[in-house]
């Protein structure tokens, strides 16, 4: 009798038990309801963005970005050139793809070599540098939180060489007063490898003070940082992560 069971009391056979009514029996359920959802397609590689996502470079223009014509576009992807850009449309929580490379001829050292950054907000930055034999202070190498936190290991590929950031960023938030009332946090994967896990930030990453939250908006731009380096990007995408909201049976 599958899914039966004998039931047993003082070395007695007093009766069957079906497993599955005993269990069901048994099963917490939390009563919230729950909206279905949404069903996304993947993309058919894991770089390729999904079907929910908003392109924000697709190898041939950034009008999504403000400054963008100041960057070169060949070949499928972009350079930095003589400024940062910055998203036109603002965000909060989300997760951001980007492809990068070095400059393949290697020139500078330290903090001199394929030096760029993502800022979320426009303040909270994820590092990126030529850090491939090339040493530097570790919270500033790359795949760091920008003079807060190093990366849990270097992943970094040789210069010239295509590499990943998938990167999920929490917005802080603020309550009266400007007080923080949760920090930002960033979680990133640099080539397929955790680089950042769920990391709290202290505040900004600033280069000539310490970390500090001052209160802003929910929503602010996106910003890829111009250091004096040719650093190339491409196939960069975001989706947005609004928050899953359940409600409990009147």
């Amino acid at each position: 009798m599958k899914g039966w069971k004998l039931a047993v009391a003082g070395g007695m056979v007093v009766g069957v038990v079906n497993i599955g009514l005993a269990l069901q029996s048994r099963e917490y359920k939390s009563g919230i309801i729950w909206p279905e959802p949404a069903i996304v397609t993947p993309g058919t590689t894991p770089a390729d963005p999904p079907s929910d996502a908003v392109v924000l470079f697709d190898g041939k223009s950034l009008s999504q970005w403000q400054n963008g014509e100041n960057w070169e576009i060949k070949n499928g992807y972009a350079i930095a050139r003589k400024s940062g850009i910055s998203t036109k449309d603002s965000f909060g929580n989300c997760q951001l793809h980007l492809e990068f490379a070095s400059p393949s001829e290697v020139k500078g050292t330290g903090q001199g070599r394929g030096n760029s950054g993502i800022y979320f907000m426009g303040k909270y930055e994820v590092q990126i540098l030529d850090s491939y034999n090339n040493k530097t202070y570790f919270d500033g190498q790359c795949a760091s939180i920008y003079k807060q936190t190093p990366p849990l290991v270097n992943a970094c590929r040789k210069p010239g060489e295509w590499q990943t950031y998938d990167i999920i960023f929490e917005a802080p938030q603020f309550g009266k007063e400007g007080k923080v009332e949760k920090p930002a946090y960033l979680t990133v994967f640099q080539n397929g490898v955790l680089v950042q896990n769920h990391f709290a930030l202290r505040g900004g990453t600033y280069f000539d003070r310490p970390a500090a939250y001052s209160p802003h908006a929910e929503r602010l731009p996106i910003s890829i940082q111009y250091h004096g380096n040719p650093v190339q990007f491409r196939n960069i995408w975001l989706r947005e992560i609004p928050p899953i909201v359940g409600k409990k049976p009147e």
